[in-house]
């Protein structure tokens, strides 16, 4: 059964909702930070999800860090408003290897309808931390019709 959603609450409304999210439950990712404007989304290493490198396999970075863009606009829209990406631009910038990543989603321009989004994945070994991936995203507020 799906988590009730709050109306006066962004953070439990973030939440309730990536919990609806079956493709981060098969990953194994879990929410993090969440504050108004910024989300964070761990995963833990899994060799099913790297390519023939051993590297994370760049279309679970990208799945990530969308989440992860589209859930901090996602903080700063009311009750009842929905939430969708239109757009992502990623530059990878290092292979993502460690035991977990960590992506991190922070509005940069709030808006009535579109808000524009810097997103990054880290890849960590132990402490160590790497910068595999930078880009923008803009989400898209979506109302009931």
């Amino acid at each position: 059964m799906a988590a009730e959603l709050s109306p006066v609450d962004p953070a439990g409304r973030v939440r309730a909702s990536f919990d609806q999210q079956s493709i981060m439950v098969l990953l194994g990712a879990k929410l993090d930070l969440v504050e108004p404007g910024r989300v964070d989304i761990v995963l833990p290493y899994r060799a099913d999800l790297c390519q023939q490198n051993g590297f994370l396999h760049a279309g679970i970075s990208t799945t990530i860090a969308d989440s992860a863009g589209g859930y901090a606009a996602y903080t700063l829209f009311s009750p009842g408003e929905d939430v969708l990406t239109s757009e992502f631009k990623m530059n990878f910038l290092a292979p993502a290897k460690g035991d977990r990543f960590i992506a991190s989603g922070r509005v940069v321009k709030p808006g009535k309808r579109l808000s524009v989004c810097q997103v990054e994945m880290h890849a960590y070994d132990h402490e160590q931390a790497t910068l595999c991936v930078i880009g923008l995203l803009t989400a898209v507020r979506v109302t009931p019709r």
